[in-house]
């Protein structure tokens, strides 16, 4: 299956309202065309549990013909597409350490639910030859790792037991860093592809962001800087400035993304897997210029290991590609990432 560039539908089926209103206007047809036209081959698609599933568990088959038709419309642009499920009941990446919202993992009720909704989708979508099926998007807590595998593990057995060929995509946990791969169990199928998600340094990418915690939202970051700059900048995160700030690297770049990236190339290889990036982005809070200059180291790197990607978001989500904010670099943006290199 091709994906090597793709694009996000971040908040059409998912971190959204719930309404059909929103379903059937937010992403349409000519979107879709037009992001085949842009020259990406597949779109990740970002898809909360409720558009499966009513309160109760049962199907929901009212907002589960969105799904097929993104699928039917993807089919006829030639672009392939990833079925993420973005949240599931009892987990929302959002809620990270709340242990009870958060409950997926220690509630066998949920488990059993978890799996039963991926034999819904596997039966529903795995039919289509453009689909890929990704488990369950930033798994956070340290705590999860080894529940995480275990529940894999059974996910992948259970849509396995409805279809024998769809691509199935998982990462590791801290929002899918690129430094936890490496605990992920060795796949037992053969037809499975590491994830990873790409951010950093997360002081640049997610500046003034209001959902970071201890994030300022005012304080401009420049890119590229020096690694002190961003070793100073980053503490105030925390837990979620340390990739930045235990990096080995002397000058951030080119340098700095090759040290984060060959992580998970390592861990792909040790795994006998595929590796792809199913999210990388800069909020629309951040300097164009800088931004540019991010997405050109970023892009060389992926290049020079093959690895795909998909860039968050296409629209609005606070990082939308073609928003009013990215209209300076769009074009380069596009060019830059249809260039060669794959």
């Amino acid at each position: 299956m091709n994906l090597k560039r793709g694009v996000n539908l971040g908040g059409w089926l998912s971190q959204c309202v719930k309404e059909t209103e929103h379903y059937e206007t937010f992403i349409t047809r000519e979107d879709i065309k037009s992001i085949a036209e842009m020259g990406f081959d597949h779109v990740r698609l970002p898809i909360d549990h409720e558009v499966f599933e009513n309160a109760d568990g049962s199907e929901n088959a009212r907002d589960m013909k969105y799904v097929q038709r993104a699928i039917d419309w993807c089919s006829e642009e030639g672009l392939n597409i990833i079925l993420d499920l973005h949240k599931a009941a009892g987990y929302d990446f959002n809620d990270a350490g709340d242990k009870e919202k958060n409950n997926l993992f220690n509630t066998e009720e949920l488990k059993i639910r978890f799996l039963e909704l991926w034999k819904r989708i596997a039966g529903a979508y795995g039919h289509n030859a453009n689909v890929a099926f990704e488990l369950l998007n930033e798994v956070v807590e340290k705590e999860n790792a080894d529940a995480w595998n275990e529940l894999i593990a059974k996910a992948v057995k259970s849509i396995r037991e409805v279809n024998k060929d769809t691509l199935i995509i998982y990462g590791g946990i801290q929002w899918n860093s690129v430094k936890t791969l490496k605990l992920l169990d060795k796949p037992v199928d053969k037809n499975v592809l590491f994830t990873f998600h790409f951010y950093e340094p997360l002081i640049f990418t997610h500046q003034k962001a209001p959902w970071v915690a201890n994030m300022d939202p005012d304080e401009e970051i420049s890119y590229p800087e020096s690694m002190s700059y961003y070793d100073q900048k980053s503490e105030k995160l925390g837990f979620q400035g340390e990739v930045a700030r235990q990096a080995r690297s002397k000058t951030m770049g080119p340098e700095f993304m090759e040290e984060m990236v060959c992580e998970a190339i390592a861990a792909a290889k040790a795994a006998g897997v595929g590796l792809y990036c199913g999210e990388f982005g800069v909020i629309d809070r951040a300097p164009t210029a800088d931004t540019l200059r991010w997405f050109k180291d970023v892009d060389a790197v992926f290049k020079k290991y093959d690895i795909g990607f998909s860039v968050w978001s296409y629209k609005q989500m606070d990082f939308g590609i073609t928003d009013e904010h990215y209209k300076p670099i769009k074009d380069e943006m596009i060019n830059l990432w249809m260039r060669g290199g794959f």
